[in-house]
């Protein structure tokens, strides 16, 4: 599937649809169409999410099919969550920042990047100090 163009190539404005023609009848229509919220995914978010929807957002069933951890998808998923706009600024950034680096590391122990005793320090690192 290719993605609409978002920017103009000459200036970098906003580009919007302005018209939409039927391949069977020819009947077009003409106006000024805003792209929907998953025009702003890149390629492969918008493939994770189609993957996500027919996996009924079954974790483990994407692991089989992706051959992925039960991390990083979910990182992925968090990823995709905030190319959608849909983190608020409201959260705690650095909560959010922590989270995602200890799931990282995880997963990396996981893939065998990483052995025990490095993940537990790097773990440790992230730990707050009070």
């Amino acid at each position: 599937m290719r993605k609409l163009i978002e920017q103009c190539p000459a200036c970098g404005g906003e580009m919007i649809v302005t018209q939409q023609s039927c391949i069977r009848c020819d009947t077009s229509v003409s106006g000024r169409f805003k792209p929907d919220i998953f025009s702003r995914l890149s390629t492969e978010s918008l493939n994770f999410i189609i993957v996500f929807v027919k996996n009924r957002g079954n974790i483990k069933e994407m692991e089989r099919e992706l051959g992925l951890s039960y991390w990083t998808i979910r990182n992925r998923l968090n990823e995709v969550i905030a190319e959608l706009g849909f983190e608020t600024e409201g959260e705690d950034a650095a909560a959010t920042q922590s989270t995602r680096q200890r799931q990282e590391i995880l997963a990396r122990v996981e893939a065998g990047e990483l052995t025990v005793a490095e993940a537990t320090t790097q773990l440790e690192q992230l730990r707050p100090i009070a």
